[in-house]
């Protein structure tokens, strides 16, 4: 269970504040249910509900500082998802999406940025589907890691870029 104050990942939200944790907010009179009221960070203007005991939403803490750090230390080892045939490759997607894994989001984004260069190099357009995936990666990735590392979350990318440029040189 979260406690007020605490960061987390709410799944289709992304990084929500618990606000509190409070009764049913339609049906008053039902008092054994306990639901949290979460801010989204990067959508002030919402609160969302979701019970605390609820199997079917991903919700989990966010990442710390220190593991932000390691997770873009790590980034030039981690594998990308060469997937040939498109529904997996989609589906695969759509797992790392919906989980909120940080390590598999920077998998399929890695991966769709070595795809995007390939077709463009082979004179070929990007996929539209591929843009949204590699959009919503990124928005889930960096938002965690904007609220992690205390950047603005349109920094990010290049925090990330120049942190491993530096740990190239120092190589």
């Amino acid at each position: 269970m979260f406690g007020k104050g605490e960061m987390i990942m709410c799944g289709g939200h992304g990084v929500c504040c618990v606000v509190d944790i409070t009764g049913n907010p339609i049906d008053r009179m039902d008092t054994k249910k306990k639901y949290y009221m979460l801010e989204p960070v990067f959508e002030k203007a919402s609160t969302v509900y979701t019970p605390v005991d609820n199997d079917k939403v991903v919700m989990r803490k966010i990442m710390t500082k220190d593991e932000a750090e390691v997770l873009i230390g790590q980034i030039p080892e981690i594998e990308t998802v060469w997937i040939q045939e498109e529904k997996s490759r989609e589906q695969t997607y759509k797992e790392a999406i919906r989980t909120y894994d940080s390590r598999s989001l920077v998998q399929i984004i890695k991966t769709l940025y070595q795809r995007k260069s390939s077709r463009i190099s082979e004179g070929k357009k990007v996929l539209s589907s591929d843009e949204q995936y590699l959009h919503k990666a990124e928005e889930l990735l960096y938002s965690e890691m904007s609220v992690a590392l205390s950047i603005p979350k349109d920094k990010v990318g290049s925090h990330i870029i120049s942190t491993i440029a530096k740990q190239k040189e120092s190589k």
